[in-house]
């Protein structure tokens, strides 16, 4: 891990329907320099402003971004991530059907691009709970290694 992701704090949501998870799709930094690059799914999720919490901050971006009103909210762990160490939270919304956020982004920082309900990987394990994804690169086997 790098000096730079230590710095970075972001924060996360798991937002769980039925047997399915609320995953935001969003491209990376390209060859350009800006927002051409590779695309993956994540968690609704991004950066702790300054004098914020983490708590606040997974329920401001679950709004920015996923358009969804946060009901209630539990700490699950802390994960690393490309872009800095990252605090996951299992969120509770109001019914309602997600609409994606838009950025305005001046930076070379990842864009939203879509989002959808992801199926949950079936996974035997000794203990309950839900196998959740916190990102899943798409891989494009035509581009260079």
């Amino acid at each position: 891990m790098t000096a730079e992701m230590t710095l970075r704090r972001r924060a996360a949501a798991v937002i769980v329907r039925g047997n399915r998870v609320l995953m935001v799709r969003e491209r990376g930094r390209g060859p350009s320099g800006r927002h051409d690059g590779q695309e993956y799914w994540t968690l609704p999720g991004g950066g702790i402003a300054a004098g914020e919490t983490a708590e606040d901050a997974v329920r401001r971006e679950v709004v920015e971004e996923v358009g969804l009103r946060p009901l209630a909210v539990r700490y699950l762990l802390d994960v690393p991530y490309p872009s800095g160490l990252t605090s996951c939270f299992a969120v509770q919304v109001a019914d309602g059907e997600p609409s994606l956020g838009k950025d305005t982004l001046s930076c070379d920082c990842p864009v939203m691009v879509g989002m959808d309900w992801v199926p949950l990987p079936q996974l035997h394990t000794e203990t309950p709970g839900l196998p959740i994804p916190t990102m899943i690169v798409v891989w494009d086997p035509t581009m260079p290694q």
